[in-house]
């Protein structure tokens, strides 16, 4: 949680909010988790997340999916749409980029468990995806797949 807010309130919620320059500046917010001590799953796709190449400074595309079982706080939808964003003008590898998102808030937010899904678009010819997780799911969680096809293009 930030320290500029009352765990009712995060700081983006209900405010005008500006990208952050960067990841690093990126403020996440987390709020109590309403079921606390339930075992559920929690998904959130972004199918048009773009950070930059570090070689080239283009533009790279991804859908990712994260995917994660709440401890005692959830994450704050729209600060993470703000974190998402601040990568817009980010050098970084595609292994970098997906694990660091979910070592952060797995590092933040500890989580009972948390996967990330980086299914980046080709660049030079060649689809690469990464996926991480935190650990092995929990005994008793249900599981459902990412849904995202591998790219195929003309294959």
């Amino acid at each position: 949680m930030s320290d500029t807010t009352s765990p009712s309130m995060p700081m983006h919620l209900g405010q005008q909010s500006t990208l952050p320059a960067s990841p690093e500046q990126a403020v996440l917010d987390y709020v109590p988790n309403p079921r606390a001590g339930s075992l559920y799953l929690v998904r959130f796709a972004a199918p048009e997340f773009t950070s930059l190449c570090p070689v080239t400074g283009q533009p790279d595309f991804a859908h990712l999916v994260l995917d994660y079982a709440p401890g005692e706080t959830i994450v704050e939808s729209k600060s993470l749409k703000l974190f998402l964003g601040s990568f817009r003008n980010h050098c970084g590898f595609h292994e970098d980029v997906t694990v660091g998102i979910g070592q952060r808030l797995v590092d933040e937010m500890k989580p009972r468990w948390l996967r990330i899904g980086g299914y980046w678009y080709p660049r030079g010819g060649i689809p690469i995806d990464v996926f991480w997780q935190s650990s092995a799911p929990p005994e008793g969680l249900w599981v459902p797949d990412q849904g995202v096809q591998s790219y195929r293009g003309r294959g």
